[in-house]
């Protein structure tokens, strides 16, 4: 069932957001060689701990981790540990936070070191499709044309996206309806009201589209071995537009939402 919220839920969620988004923040000191990540697991707990909130994944359908945390070929769900980043990796760390019953969920992917050309503009044009996406975001659209815009812009920059995952409905449950997906036809299914909250997150391969799930049960990698990129914001439908939940009313002065 699709629900759209109170005010006064949003604002639960509009902190819940800003939570994740400080969680992020956090660690960008850290997103370098050397690093690992559970380290950078820790740095997000203990940022979510300290505003009065909780890691809305750790526990969830059995998952250990309080993020997810995914180097290179592995696309989602990758479980914190003793493995250290390297000069040359990118790694996507999907935070989700819950205040007062009500979650935000942000992923990022980061830069380590002297990544190169190829990589970076799989970043860049995955970051680009979360945006172009959302400029169909607003009361009386149909979700579909949110989707639809995101896969035609990454397969017009030569890149694939998993049909196995999507974005998602959001609200005092990590995932609730709808789904999300990154690709298909506009002007489908489901019609976008106001106080309506999704999860947005474009994943995108640089090569081949398939996945597969390691022996861990929970890491999910480009069955090609390609590397891949992913990037979700939480938001809220309006009447002319949407309102990004994940991240820091006013900005901040690292300006994270623009660094990649």
């Amino acid at each position: 069932m699709i629900t759209t919220k109170s005010p006064r839920e949003i604002e639960y969620m509009r902190e819940a957001g800003r939570i994740v988004a400080l969680a992020h923040e956090a660690i960008m000191p850290y997103m370098k060689e050397g690093v690992t990540t559970r380290q950078i697991e820790e740095i997000c707990e203990k940022t979510i701990l300290a505003h009065n909130a909780t890691p809305s994944f750790k526990g969830l359908y059995g998952f250990k981790g309080a993020v997810c945390t995914s180097i290179n070929s592995t696309l989602v769900h990758g479980i914190p540990s003793n493995v250290k980043l390297k000069n040359g990796d990118i790694i996507s760390v999907d935070i989700g936070a819950c205040y007062h019953g009500y979650h935000g969920d942000s992923a990022w992917t980061y830069a380590i070191g002297d990544v190169d050309e190829k990589t970076l503009d799989l970043m860049k044009v995955t970051h680009e499709a979360l945006f172009e996406g959302l400029k169909y975001a607003k009361a009386g659209n149909h979700l579909s044309d949110i989707s639809h815009a995101i896969g035609e812009y990454v397969m017009q920059h030569g890149y694939s996206v998993p049909s196995d995952y999507t974005g998602h409905g959001i609200g005092t449950s990590v995932h609730e309806d709808p789904d999300v997906p990154n690709f298909g036809p506009a002007g489908r299914g489901v019609i976008l009201k106001e106080g309506m909250t999704i999860a947005v997150e474009p994943m995108v391969h640089a090569g081949k589209p398939q996945t597969r799930t390691l022996s861990d049960g929970w890491s999910v990698v480009t069955k090609d071995g390609s590397m891949c990129a992913h990037y979700e914001h939480t938001i809220v439908i309006q009447k002319d537009g949407y309102e990004i939940l994940t991240e820091i009313q006013g900005g901040t002065s690292k300006e994270w939402l623009n660094k990649m």
